[in-house]
């Protein structure tokens, strides 16, 4: 920081002493004074509420006349009641909700009404790519203020009862999931475009015709964002100054947790979909891979880990890799020399086949003992596959496992969760690049430390990352063939 900068953490109180700058104010905390960045801070809903360095000053002072006179303006004459704190988060989210639906007013008709007339310097791609679906959530928050502007109680807004709104629309909200994935491919082809002046121009000129604030178009694309994680801390704020008795009490209290379900939602899909570039380049490093992508179906790799597999109507004992994702699960074999490559095999399609726990003994379908086993039986009866692990602890992972899996798929199917062409066809491109034509394919680190954090089951979790790497690549002795060869060809490297 610079000499003149303000240091502060979360949760500081700063008085504001200058804020004739847009993006920089002066101000205060306690004996400390400084610039820092507006964008850092919110604006406090309860301006009135006594706080509690100043009581504590309040109490202790010894100081004359004027310092009383001057502290009582700061915290108005008595201590102010729940009912007027409530009223004025009532106020900040409608407030803050009316400013928001101008935002997106602004960017939909200054920025891409506009764009769209340039046929020359924008293809439609490259605006869905920089706005997301923005004109969905501008379409849905008027939808969403409607609803808030006819429980507000203007002549009493304490008495308002907001809570139901939300609760109401909480499905709703899961479209920013959309717009927050796309949000760093927004600003990637952004940059891009600000490199050229054309692009530079177009943009002030579709902010200075819109008479926008002076923010630039990543500045504004930026709202949704901190929107969807401003609304549980409002919520919260709202439900600490209504009393229980209150008849909006149970349904605030109901909206503040719909609010951060939304927001792990958004996060669980943002990462999501970071581990589709994986699974990608998992696809890529698998040496003679068979039909569709795992992409095509699956967007999770819920565990992974080595099993005995047997077969109908074969029953040969065969050991094998198997990757267990959401809708289906792919075995693979590898390499007798490198244990690092894999060769495809085959896989199982999990929403047609049921899991059965078999006890230790004889198996009447495969009339073998068994040990450790589970049985992956087809729901038409046709396909029977009977799966071994090394030990009872591995077995019951398995077991968890395949519930996740099933678990994982409903949800899905509940929230709505799929990926785009678009997504899946990028990932893949993604993993082709890196794995160039005429290289030979291995499965990279970063693939086994996919693997490690799944808890492979044949690795002991408590030995270091490192040994665990070893284990997994077992050491071998050095061959002395081409020693041998060496000393008796006459001719040199």
């Amino acid at each position: 920081m610079d000499d003149q900068e303000l240091g502060f953490k979360a949760g500081d109180v700063i008085e504001v002493v200058d804020a004739t700058n847009k993006e920089w104010w002066w101000g205060r905390i306690m004996d400390s004074e400084g610039w820092f960045p507006a964008s850092f801070v919110r604006l406090r809903v309860n301006q009135d509420e006594p706080m509690d360095e100043y009581l504590a000053h309040l109490e202790e002072a010894q100081a004359g006349q004027e310092d009383r006179a001057s502290l009582g303006l700061l915290l108005g004459p008595g201590l102010p009641c729940k009912e007027q704190m409530r009223t004025n988060v009532i106020n900040e989210i409608m407030s803050t909700e009316r400013d928001y639906i101008k935002h997106l007013k602004d960017i939909c008709e200054g920025y891409i009404k506009q764009c769209r007339k340039r046929t020359d310097m924008f293809t439609e791609e490259q605006l869905r790519t920089i706005f997301g679906n923005i004109e969905e959530i501008y379409r849905f928050q008027r939808k969403f203020l409607k609803g808030l502007e006819q429980k507000f109680n203007k002549e009493q807004p304490h008495l308002s009862e907001i809570g139901c709104c939300f609760l109401e629309h909480q499905t709703d909200f899961q479209i920013y999931s959309e717009y927050c994935n796309n949000h760093p491919n927004a600003c990637i082809q952004l940059s891009k475009l600000m490199k050229v002046n054309k692009y530079v121009f177009f943009f002030e000129a579709c902010r200075l015709l819109q008479k926008m604030i002076d923010i630039s178009l990543d500045g504004f694309l930026l709202t949704p964002v901190q929107k969807i994680c401003k609304y549980p801390l409002q919520l919260a704020e709202l439900l600490k100054y209504t009393n229980p008795q209150h008849r909006d009490y149970k349904d605030v209290e109901a909206a503040l947790n719909a609010m951060k379900n939304v927001a792990r939602l958004i996060n669980e899909r943002k990462r999501r979909l970071e581990n589709i570039d994986k699974i990608a380049q998992w696809q890529s490093s698998v040496e003679d891979f068979e039909g569709e992508d795992v992409l095509s179906r699956s967007s999770e790799l819920i565990f992974s880990g080595e099993l005995t597999k047997l077969s109908l109507p074969q029953a040969k004992s065969q050991q094998r890799m198997f990757f267990l994702f959401d809708h289906q699960m792919v075995y693979c074999k590898k390499d007798l020399l490198r244990r690092d490559i894999l060769y495809y095999k085959g896989r199982i399609d999990m929403d047609h086949m049921e899991v059965i726990d078999l006890e230790d003994g004889k198996e009447k379908d495969f009339n073998i003992s068994v040990k450790n086993a589970l049985k992956l039986r087809s729901l038409a009866g046709d396909e029977v596959h009977l799966l071994c692990a090394k030990k009872p602890e591995q077995k019951e992972r398995w077991l968890r496992a395949f519930t996740d899996e099933r678990r994982q798929v409903q949800q899905d199917r509940e929230t709505g969760f799929t990926l785009t062409e678009v997504q899946k066809k990028q990932a893949m491109l993604n993993a082709c690049k890196s794995h160039p034509a005429g290289k030979p394919k291995a499965v990279s680190r970063p693939y086994y430390d996919f693997l490690l954090r799944q808890k492979h089951p044949s690795l002991p979790s408590a030995l270091p990352q490192q040994q665990v790497f070893m284990l997994a690549e077992p050491k071998r002795k050095t061959s002395t063939f081409w020693h041998n060869i060496g000393r008796l060809t006459p001719f040199k490297k």
